[in-house]
Protein backbone atom coordinates (compact mmCIF):
# COMPACT_ATOMS: atom_id res chain seq x y z
CA UNK A 1 0.00 0.00 0.00
CA UNK A 2 1.43 3.77 -1.02
CA UNK A 3 0.71 5.70 1.87
CA UNK A 4 1.72 9.53 1.85
CA UNK A 5 4.80 10.58 4.21
CA UNK A 6 3.86 12.95 6.48
CA UNK A 7 7.05 15.07 7.71
CA UNK A 8 7.19 13.65 11.25
CA UNK A 9 7.17 9.98 9.84
CA UNK A 10 11.17 9.69 9.15
CA UNK A 11 11.55 11.36 13.10
CA UNK A 12 9.21 9.15 14.81
CA UNK A 13 10.56 5.54 13.19
CA UNK A 14 13.96 6.75 14.28
CA UNK A 15 12.15 7.31 18.14
CA UNK A 16 10.57 3.71 17.45
CA UNK A 17 14.30 1.92 16.71
CA UNK A 18 15.46 3.27 20.12
CA UNK A 19 12.03 2.10 22.30
CA UNK A 20 12.94 -1.54 23.43
CA UNK A 21 8.89 -1.59 24.56
CA UNK A 22 7.57 -0.97 21.75
CA UNK A 23 9.37 -3.11 19.48
CA UNK A 24 8.85 -5.94 22.12
CA UNK A 25 5.00 -4.86 21.65
CA UNK A 26 5.21 -4.82 17.77
CA UNK A 27 6.86 -8.31 17.79
CA UNK A 28 4.52 -10.24 20.20
CA UNK A 29 1.11 -8.49 17.74
CA UNK A 30 2.79 -10.02 14.87
CA UNK A 31 3.21 -13.76 16.90
CA UNK A 32 -0.27 -13.73 16.43
CA UNK A 33 -0.84 -12.13 12.97
CA UNK A 34 -1.34 -14.12 10.10
CA UNK A 35 -1.09 -13.15 6.61
CA UNK A 36 -2.85 -10.18 5.88
CA UNK A 37 -2.47 -9.68 2.14
CA UNK A 38 -6.25 -9.74 0.70
CA UNK A 39 -7.93 -8.74 3.84
CA UNK A 40 -9.70 -6.12 5.75
CA UNK A 41 -7.72 -4.88 9.02
CA UNK A 42 -8.23 -2.42 11.84
CA UNK A 43 -5.87 -0.85 14.42
CA UNK A 44 -6.97 0.69 17.30
CA UNK A 45 -4.75 2.91 20.04
CA UNK A 46 -1.79 2.56 18.04
CA UNK A 47 -0.08 5.37 20.51
CA UNK A 48 1.54 7.97 17.72
CA UNK A 49 0.89 6.35 14.72
CA UNK A 50 4.25 3.83 14.09
CA UNK A 51 2.68 0.83 14.61
CA UNK A 52 0.11 1.38 12.34
CA UNK A 53 2.28 2.39 9.71
CA UNK A 54 4.15 -0.83 10.10
CA UNK A 55 1.32 -2.94 10.27
CA UNK A 56 0.13 -1.65 7.36
CA UNK A 57 3.63 -2.63 5.64
CA UNK A 58 2.59 -6.44 5.97
CA UNK A 59 -0.29 -5.62 3.10
CA UNK A 60 -3.98 -5.57 2.84
CA UNK A 61 -6.40 -2.88 3.72
CA UNK A 62 -5.74 -1.19 6.60
CA UNK A 63 -8.12 1.18 8.93
CA UNK A 64 -7.09 3.06 12.18
CA UNK A 65 -8.43 4.42 14.96
CA UNK A 66 -8.11 6.02 18.37
CA UNK A 67 -9.49 8.72 21.35
CA UNK A 68 -7.87 11.68 20.86
CA UNK A 69 -8.19 13.95 17.93
CA UNK A 70 -4.26 14.69 18.56
CA UNK A 71 -3.38 11.07 18.43
CA UNK A 72 -5.35 10.38 15.26
CA UNK A 73 -3.44 13.51 13.56
CA UNK A 74 -0.42 11.93 14.48
CA UNK A 75 -1.24 8.70 12.80
CA UNK A 76 -2.70 10.51 10.23
CA UNK A 77 0.81 12.21 9.31
CA UNK A 78 2.27 8.45 9.62
CA UNK A 79 -0.31 6.61 7.67
CA UNK A 80 -1.85 9.46 5.20
CA UNK A 81 -5.47 7.85 4.57
CA UNK A 82 -8.51 5.82 6.80
CA UNK A 83 -7.48 7.49 10.30
CA UNK A 84 -10.76 7.43 12.63
CA UNK A 85 -11.82 9.38 15.86
CA UNK A 86 -13.99 6.67 18.03
CA UNK A 87 -15.19 7.72 21.26
CA UNK A 88 -14.25 4.38 23.18
CA UNK A 89 -18.23 3.15 22.79
CA UNK A 90 -19.40 2.89 18.86
CA UNK A 91 -18.16 3.26 15.65
CA UNK A 92 -18.70 4.07 12.35
CA UNK A 93 -17.93 1.45 10.55
CA UNK A 94 -20.60 -1.04 8.45
CA UNK A 95 -21.19 -4.61 9.78
CA UNK A 96 -19.29 -7.60 9.54
CA UNK A 97 -16.56 -5.81 7.66
CA UNK A 98 -12.96 -6.99 9.10
CA UNK A 99 -11.03 -9.80 9.32
CA UNK A 100 -8.69 -8.78 11.45
CA UNK A 101 -8.76 -6.19 14.85
CA UNK A 102 -5.97 -4.99 16.47
CA UNK A 103 -6.25 -3.38 19.57
CA UNK A 104 -3.24 -1.73 20.93
CA UNK A 105 -2.96 -0.30 24.75
CA UNK A 106 -6.62 0.40 24.58
CA UNK A 107 -9.02 -1.08 26.48
CA UNK A 108 -7.69 0.43 29.99
CA UNK A 109 -8.38 3.62 28.51
CA UNK A 110 -12.43 3.55 28.39
CA UNK A 111 -14.92 2.93 30.70
CA UNK A 112 -17.05 1.31 27.99
CA UNK A 113 -14.87 -1.48 27.96
CA UNK A 114 -17.57 -3.91 27.44
CA UNK A 115 -20.00 -2.02 25.10
CA UNK A 116 -16.93 -1.77 22.86
CA UNK A 117 -15.90 -5.44 22.54
CA UNK A 118 -19.66 -5.69 21.83
CA UNK A 119 -18.91 -3.32 19.39
CA UNK A 120 -16.17 -4.88 17.58
CA UNK A 121 -18.04 -8.21 17.57
CA UNK A 122 -20.63 -6.05 14.94
CA UNK A 123 -18.45 -4.52 12.46
CA UNK A 124 -16.01 -8.05 12.40
CA UNK A 125 -16.53 -11.33 9.99
CA UNK A 126 -17.99 -14.46 11.23
CA UNK A 127 -14.61 -16.51 12.81
CA UNK A 128 -11.97 -13.15 12.32
CA UNK A 129 -9.55 -12.61 14.37
CA UNK A 130 -8.58 -10.47 17.15
CA UNK A 131 -5.35 -9.71 18.96
CA UNK A 132 -5.89 -7.44 22.27
CA UNK A 133 -2.72 -6.26 23.77
CA UNK A 134 -3.29 -4.52 27.48
CA UNK A 135 -1.04 -3.79 30.67
CA UNK A 136 -0.47 -7.19 32.65
CA UNK A 137 -2.43 -6.12 36.14
CA UNK A 138 0.10 -6.81 38.73
CA UNK A 139 -0.63 -4.66 41.64
CA UNK A 140 1.48 -5.58 43.84
CA UNK A 141 4.76 -5.97 41.81
CA UNK A 142 7.68 -3.89 42.56
CA UNK A 143 7.64 -2.07 38.86
CA UNK A 144 3.69 -0.89 39.79
CA UNK A 145 4.80 0.47 43.06
CA UNK A 146 7.65 2.70 41.66
CA UNK A 147 5.81 3.88 38.74
CA UNK A 148 3.42 4.94 41.85
CA UNK A 149 6.02 6.44 43.75
CA UNK A 150 7.44 8.63 41.42
CA UNK A 151 4.04 9.86 40.38
CA UNK A 152 3.18 7.70 37.34
CA UNK A 153 -0.04 7.37 38.15
CA UNK A 154 -2.74 5.57 36.38
CA UNK A 155 -4.66 8.95 35.65
CA UNK A 156 -1.35 10.73 34.35
CA UNK A 157 -1.33 7.61 31.83
CA UNK A 158 -4.68 8.18 30.85
CA UNK A 159 -5.82 4.54 32.53
CA UNK A 160 -9.30 4.14 34.20
CA UNK A 161 -8.03 0.83 35.87
CA UNK A 162 -4.18 -0.34 35.71
CA UNK A 163 -4.94 -3.58 33.45
CA UNK A 164 -6.26 -7.13 33.19
CA UNK A 165 -5.23 -10.00 34.25
CA UNK A 166 -5.91 -13.16 32.03
CA UNK A 167 -8.97 -13.95 33.90
CA UNK A 168 -10.65 -10.45 33.44
CA UNK A 169 -9.46 -10.01 30.05
CA UNK A 170 -11.15 -13.61 28.92
CA UNK A 171 -14.30 -12.87 30.94
CA UNK A 172 -14.59 -9.29 29.37
CA UNK A 173 -13.94 -11.08 25.69
CA UNK A 174 -16.57 -13.40 26.02
CA UNK A 175 -18.77 -14.56 25.34
CA UNK A 176 -18.43 -12.59 22.00
CA UNK A 177 -14.99 -14.16 21.10
CA UNK A 178 -13.14 -17.03 22.46
CA UNK A 179 -9.71 -17.04 23.08
CA UNK A 180 -6.69 -19.28 21.61
CA UNK A 181 -3.75 -18.11 22.89
CA UNK A 182 -1.97 -15.58 25.22
CA UNK A 183 1.58 -14.63 26.40
CA UNK A 184 2.82 -12.20 28.70
CA UNK A 185 6.17 -10.03 28.11
CA UNK A 186 8.27 -6.90 28.95
CA UNK A 187 9.77 -8.43 32.23
CA UNK A 188 11.46 -6.12 35.38
CA UNK A 189 14.51 -4.80 32.88
CA UNK A 190 12.51 -3.49 30.28
CA UNK A 191 9.71 -2.18 32.34
CA UNK A 192 12.46 -0.60 34.38
CA UNK A 193 13.71 1.37 31.27
CA UNK A 194 9.97 2.62 30.44
CA UNK A 195 9.57 4.08 33.36
CA UNK A 196 12.96 6.08 33.34
CA UNK A 197 11.77 7.26 29.81
CA UNK A 198 8.06 7.73 31.08
CA UNK A 199 9.32 9.54 33.86
CA UNK A 200 11.76 11.50 30.99
CA UNK A 201 8.58 12.47 29.09
CA UNK A 202 6.46 13.31 32.16
CA UNK A 203 8.37 15.85 32.84
CA UNK A 204 9.16 17.56 28.93
CA UNK A 205 5.53 17.47 28.88
CA UNK A 206 5.41 19.46 31.97
CA UNK A 207 2.66 17.22 33.71
CA UNK A 208 0.34 17.51 30.24
CA UNK A 209 -1.83 14.43 29.67
CA UNK A 210 -5.24 13.01 27.86
CA UNK A 211 -7.43 9.98 27.81
CA UNK A 212 -4.58 8.17 25.91
CA UNK A 213 -1.68 9.80 28.60
CA UNK A 214 1.40 11.37 27.59
CA UNK A 215 1.83 10.57 23.50
CA UNK A 216 5.17 11.73 22.06
CA UNK A 217 4.57 13.22 18.66
CA UNK A 218 6.56 14.63 15.70
CA UNK A 219 6.42 17.80 17.74
CA UNK A 220 7.75 17.01 20.56
CA UNK A 221 10.95 15.75 18.70
CA UNK A 222 11.46 18.60 17.34
CA UNK A 223 10.88 20.76 20.41
CA UNK A 224 13.47 18.55 22.65
CA UNK A 225 15.72 17.37 19.82
CA UNK A 226 18.96 17.74 21.69
CA UNK A 227 17.58 15.63 25.07
CA UNK A 228 16.59 13.16 22.36
CA UNK A 229 19.90 13.23 21.18
CA UNK A 230 21.44 12.58 24.73
CA UNK A 231 18.63 9.46 25.25
CA UNK A 232 19.81 8.53 21.71
CA UNK A 233 23.81 8.39 23.06
CA UNK A 234 22.49 6.50 26.04
CA UNK A 235 20.68 3.09 24.24
CA UNK A 236 23.08 0.93 23.49
CA UNK A 237 23.87 0.53 27.43
CA UNK A 238 20.07 0.62 28.19
CA UNK A 239 19.70 -2.17 25.45
CA UNK A 240 21.98 -4.32 27.37
CA UNK A 241 20.68 -3.60 30.87
CA UNK A 242 17.47 -4.98 28.99
CA UNK A 243 18.57 -8.06 28.09
CA UNK A 244 18.82 -9.04 31.67
CA UNK A 245 15.47 -10.16 31.49
CA UNK A 246 16.45 -12.94 29.68
CA UNK A 247 17.31 -14.26 32.95
CA UNK A 248 13.80 -13.68 34.10
CA UNK A 249 11.80 -15.85 32.16
CA UNK A 250 10.43 -18.34 34.78
CA UNK A 251 8.53 -14.80 35.71
CA UNK A 252 5.34 -13.37 34.15
CA UNK A 253 5.51 -10.21 32.13
CA UNK A 254 4.10 -6.65 32.51
CA UNK A 255 2.40 -6.63 29.07
CA UNK A 256 -0.37 -9.24 28.50
CA UNK A 257 -1.98 -10.17 24.82
CA UNK A 258 -4.80 -12.63 23.62
CA UNK A 259 -5.41 -13.73 20.13
CA UNK A 260 -8.72 -14.49 19.94
CA UNK A 261 -11.58 -16.07 17.32
CA UNK A 262 -14.86 -13.67 16.76
CA UNK A 263 -18.06 -16.39 17.86
CA UNK A 264 -20.37 -16.07 15.48
CA UNK A 265 -22.82 -17.14 17.71
CA UNK A 266 -23.29 -14.77 19.79
CA UNK A 267 -26.12 -12.14 18.51
CA UNK A 268 -25.03 -9.42 20.87
CA UNK A 269 -25.53 -5.86 19.55
CA UNK A 270 -23.75 -2.99 20.39
CA UNK A 271 -26.98 -1.10 19.46
CA UNK A 272 -28.52 -2.33 22.39
CA UNK A 273 -28.37 0.09 25.50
Amino acid sequence: MTMAAGPGREILLKLYEKSILKKAKFRAITDYLSETDGKVCLDIGADNGVLSYLLRQRGGEWYSADLELNVVASIRDMVGENVYHIDGAQTEFPDHHFDLVVIIDFLEHIHSDKRFITELHRIMKDNACLVVNVPHDRPRSPIRRLRLAVGLTDDKHGHVRPGYTLDALTQLLSPNFVVTEYQTYSRFFVELYDVAVSLMFDRLSRGRSSRKGVVVTADDMKTHEKKFKVFSIIYPFVWCLAQLDRLLFFTSGYSLIVAATHNPNSVQSSRQT
